[in-house]
């Protein structure tokens, strides 16, 4: 039987010293499914990504990513993963198609001499290849970085805040882009992010995070009436201030 999920976090603490990033977690993340995972700063969204990558080590449970332990199975799940951020920036100094070629290569993927057009096509881009990346506008670097976290066709996409300081346009055609790539693909996205509206129109599930554990689940519409508001930016304020 296939797995269904495409991470299961079971009773996961962090503890940095007195601090208690994450607190008993447990969440089940389903497969071809978008995740919205939101909460004021602290609540403790980096350090979970940060586990389900690898990067950080629970003080105590369990991560299971697509049905092994990411501990165990770091090298091989992070083929199978990749991650974008507008605050991790590329190598400057190198052009957007080097970049890509370096990224590509270190995720040992074969058609790189195909692949890297297709991705600067799609995301219309093409024109910027022997451009250096740090002389890119905040626009065409989150695009390159897209791309960057596309060059794998990750089964699993974690999204840090990847609109932010984006100009309406470019963001509706980002976030547009991903929602088609995860139909078209499977793919699993979880997205960090404080714009309660891209949130809501963008992501089929949603999961609220306050002070290291989850204060609410489902999808939006139950996320905003089970709290008794008119939207999830109302919610996410009664969570801040509660």
């Amino acid at each position: 039987m296939e797995e269904k999920y495409a991470i299961q976090i079971s009773k996961v603490t962090k503890q940095f010293k007195s601090l208690f990033a994450v607190k008993n977690l447990s969440l089940d993340i389903k497969k071809n499914k978008i995740y919205g995972l939101l909460g004021p700063n602290g609540c403790g969204k980096s350090t979970t990504m940060g586990m389900i990558l690898g990067l950080i080590t629970p003080t105590s449970g369990d991560i299971k990513v697509l049905g092994l332990n990411i501990e165990k199975n770091r090298t091989y799940l992070l083929q199978k993963m990749n991650f974008i951020s507008p605050f991790v920036d590329l190598p400057k100094k190198l052009t957007v198609e080097e970049n890509l070629k370096v990224y590509g290569n270190l995720y040992d993927v074969k058609n790189l001499d195909q692949k890297i057009p297709e991705l600067l096509e799609d995301l219309k881009i093409q024109k910027f290849r022997t451009r250096l990346f740090g002389e890119l506008s905040s626009g065409q670097k989150n695009r390159v970085t897209l791309a960057k976290a596309l060059i794998n066709d990750p089964e699993i996409l974690l999204l840090d805040e990847p609109t932010a300081s984006l100009d309406p346009d470019i963001s509706n055609f980002v976030l547009k882009y991903l929602k088609n790539y995860s139909n078209s693909k499977g793919t699993t996205l979880i997205l960090a992010s404080h714009n309660m509206r891209e949130v809501e129109k963008f992501c089929d599930q949603v999961i609220l995070m306050r002070a290291g554990k989850v204060v609410g689940e489902g999808t939006p519409k139950d996320i905003v009436k089970n709290y008794s508001q008119s939207n999830l930016e109302e919610v996410f304020l009664k969570v801040m201030r509660s």
